[in-house]
């Protein structure tokens, strides 16, 4: 890949086994893609490993499909997959493979490269499960330059996370994403439980010395903490097909956004325009308005 500042996703890449079939799906690839559809297919890539299976050819086939860059390298393991149940509201839960490509990410000469011209790169705690994965998302993050924009969307699956990867991943980044229900085991594992959401928020902010600290709280609203600043919007009503992949987007256009320059409020409202869109679509890789689009330049 020639030497372009990129907007990277770091991480799992897996298929959503869907009641309805099976879709291309893992954060990485579904926060790279909406960050392209705001700066070009040329300035995103999606960084993760597949197995040297059929599912990974098909992987490859829709990455391509969609327009999205990639570095994948094909490792002896199955290329992952996750069974997702939908409830009567559309919202997801997961059963996610284990011991699968993903977890084995290996640090490429390729991968260092991508990492020394990273402009953006978010990566979350489901792909440091294993130790592979973890010590090289790490040592790309290390490699990444100064200014680079380092965003913790925490995503806490099933029993896929420790503290110590929580701390470590927070040491990183300069950017933390996470939920109201993520916010709250947070606070108990690291011992302010007694905090109310906000205090929670501005605690650790301070605390990692980060410059934002985003929370969705779905149907609640969601806020952009910024030193001395929040930022809140509301949720819109919307009628959701499904919400697989609307956090995804939500960070993929606020990233996209603050990285043309613009103020966090403004970059916050396009960002639950986005999401709340994404949930009226099926699958986490809809192709958004010309409209939403215009909103990030």
């Amino acid at each position: 890949m020639e030497n372009k500042r990129l907007i990277v996703g770091l991480g799992e890449a897996l298929w959503d086994v869907l009641p309805e079939g099976k879709k291309l799906g893992g954060a990485p690839a579904n926060f790279a893609y909406h960050a392209a559809q705001f700066v070009g297919a040329d300035g995103t890539v999606a960084v993760s490993a597949l197995g040297e299976d059929r599912l990974a050819d098909e992987t490859v086939a829709s990455l391509e499909e969609h327009g999205l860059r990639y570095l994948m390298p094909r490792v002896p393991y199955p290329t992952g997959t996750v069974q997702v149940s939908l409830d009567d509201q559309g919202i997801p839960t997961y059963d996610i493979k284990e011991n699968v490509a993903w977890d084995n990410i290996p640090f490429t000469d390729e991968m260092a490269e991508i990492a020394k011209n990273a402009r953006a790169v978010c990566f979350g705690s489901l792909a440091q499960r294993n130790v592979v994965s973890r010590e090289n998302i790490q040592k790309f993050l290390d490699a990444t330059p100064d200014d680079c924009v380092k965003i913790f969307d925490i995503n806490l699956r099933q029993q896929f996370y420790t503290k110590e990867v929580i701390q470590e991943s927070l040491q990183r980044c300069n950017i933390l994403k996470i939920n109201d229900e993520e916010l709250v085991l947070i606070g108990r594992m690291f011992g302010y439980p007694g905090l109310d959401i906000e205090n929670k928020c501005w605690l650790i902010l301070g605390k990692y010395n980060l410059d934002m600290l985003v929370l969705t709280c779905g149907t609640n609203g969601s806020y952009v903490f910024t030193p001395g600043q929040m930022s809140f919007q509301e949720t819109p009503k919307v009628e959701v097909a499904d919400t697989v992949g609307a956090g995804d987007s939500f960070t993929g256009s606020f990233c996209a956004a603050i990285l043309n320059g613009k103020p966090v409020a403004e970059a916050h409202k396009l960002a639950v325009q986005v999401s709340a869109f994404v949930c009226t679509q099926n699958g986490a890789m809809p192709t958004l308005t010309d409209e939403l689009k215009a909103k990030a330049q």
